[in-house]
């Protein structure tokens, strides 16, 4: 507690280039950049051979091998390859990391639609696009939402390692205490990190509630 104390309480983590806010802000862009790029390529993906049954092996095997990859060892790499001074190292990794869970998801939730439902959709003249958004996605969208969940919670918990290439983020916190064994400083961003991936939960909790119809989230 004492850390904590002496973390929170020191006037100079709440101001500066160093501080709190300006590192916050730093690790929410990292995450949402990576997000953004991952969902972006994973929910259309998702859906698209959800809707079609066209590449389900594709899902599994890119689902399985992304997330047998390490994150750090993934991070050297594109390091070695790219070089520092971009947000590249950072980003690549984080978005292999997220693509898996959106992915399997999506294709899971559109998949799994009950088939007399889409039987129905089809029999009122419905075709193509139209079922899979006016009858599939909106059934669907639970699963989508979790999937996005799952994928917001690790990118915005592992976005730490953006300070092992010297950019910024709450990482700076942890790996930059650990080096001068200043570990206020560690527990301080350790729980800044935790409370933001929690904060991320709870957003999803209520977009849910907000967006899936309420006949779905009774159904489910």
């Amino acid at each position: 507690m004492n850390w904590l104390a002496d973390f929170f309480g020191d006037a100079g983590h709440w101001s500066g280039p160093d501080g709190i806010p300006v590192r916050l802000l730093e690790h929410l862009e990292f995450s949402a950049a990576a997000f953004l790029i991952a969902a972006l390529i994973a929910v259309p993906l998702g859906m698209l051979i959800g809707h079609t049954g066209r590449g389900a092996l594709l899902v599994v095997v890119a689902a399985n091998a992304a997330r047998a990859l390490p994150t750090l060892g993934l991070l050297v790499l594109v390091v070695l390859l790219a070089g520092v001074g971009t947000v590249l190292p950072v980003l690549i990794p984080l978005v292999v990391l997220a693509v898996p869970p959106i992915l399997v998801n999506t294709y899971e939730g559109v998949r799994g639609v009950d088939a007399d439902l889409r039987d129905a959709a089809y029999g009122m003249g419905l075709r193509g696009r139209q079922v899979l958004f006016r009858t599939l996605t909106p059934v669907a969208l639970p699963l989508i939402l979790l999937g996005l969940r799952l994928a917001a919670i690790q990118v915005v918990s592992t976005a730490t390692v953006a300070a092992f290439v010297g950019l910024g983020g709450l990482g700076r916190f942890i790996i930059d205490g650990l080096a001068t064994k200043t570990y206020a400083d560690v527990v301080g961003g350790a729980v800044l990190v935790a409370a933001l991936a929690l904060a991320v939960q709870f957003a999803f909790v209520l977009l849910d509630r907000v967006i899936v119809s309420p006949g779905v989230r009774q159904v489910r």
